[in-house]
């Protein structure tokens, strides 16, 4: 009996590439992933020497990462201005919280977003120098370029450019323009509403406003008992707004003194 004809080899290769091909679809088209429409939007108000700001950042926020459940249905954005202000008659120069370093950081680190879009990728840069400022190097914060691998030119010519002072700008913009307005950082909004004094609890929040099918797993042992408030002291450690230096300390306390001696004379 003649043998039946053999297929050619690349006949072979193209029916099992489709057939992968297909069963690749089906099977993709089986699972559920969310949509940018189902995404629930995460913004984080901060600055960079604040260390409040530096807890949450490496102790709080990086959470999302560890879960890649979480992290598929968060759109996360990082705002790096805080309690800054724009110096008046001026249009580029700024005065920081926390002085000339704080301006330096938060310039850089609003480079490493635009320089590195991705937010898997400017987090990583961004955590390791929240890092140093919670250990209290923050000087040293030039080493995370060697411990990540990262070519350091592209953030010092976004530096030295005056492109990172553009993005400072739009970030004081944005800052600004938060409605209500922010009292202090970190300010954590999830969907446009701020969480106020319950920042640290924001899983709970995201687990609660996810409208999509797929719910991650770091939502399963939550409960969604949240409610959002529409204003509240901060019960936790945050930077003010408006902080009271040491001088206006000591100004308020000889003022006080001086009350109660001109009280105790004219009794």
């Amino acid at each position: 009996m003649a043998s039946p004809p053999r297929k050619p080899l690349s006949l072979v290769f193209c029916m099992v590439s489709l057939s992968f091909f297909f069963f690749s679809c089906s099977f993709l088209a089986s699972r559920s992933f969310p949509s940018d429409t189902d995404k629930v939007e995460l913004g984080l108000y901060y600055e960079s020497l604040c260390p409040y700001s530096a807890n949450f950042i490496i102790n709080y926020l990086v959470k999302v990462f560890e879960d890649d459940d979480l992290l598929s249905v968060v759109d996360l954005h990082l705002y790096p201005w805080g309690n800054a202000k724009i110096r008046n008659g001026t249009n580029t120069t700024f005065d920081c919280q926390h002085g000339p370093s704080e301006c330096l950081l938060n310039t850089v680190e609003a480079c490493a977003i635009a320089i590195w879009p991705d937010v898997n990728e400017h987090f990583q840069f961004i955590y390791c120098v929240e890092t140093l400022v919670y250990e209290h190097k923050y000087p040293e914060w030039e080493t995370c370029f060697e411990k990540l691998g990262l070519d350091p030119k592209a953030i010092s010519d976004c530096y030295t450019s005056g492109n990172g002072t553009e993005l400072e700008l739009h970030y004081a913009a944005e800052t600004n323009s938060l409605e209500p307005p922010h009292q202090y950082v970190p300010w954590v909004v999830v969907d446009g509403q701020p969480l106020y004094e319950d920042y640290e609890n924001f899983i709970s929040y995201i687990c609660k406003a996810y409208n999509g099918t797929a719910l991650p797993k770091a939502c399963s042992n939550i409960t969604l008992n949240t409610v959002y408030k529409e204003k509240a002291e901060p019960t936790g450690p945050v930077c003010n707004k408006e902080t009271t230096t040491w001088s206006t300390q000591i100004r308020s306390a000889i003022t006080s003194w001086m009350r109660k001696m001109n009280m105790a004379v004219s009794m």
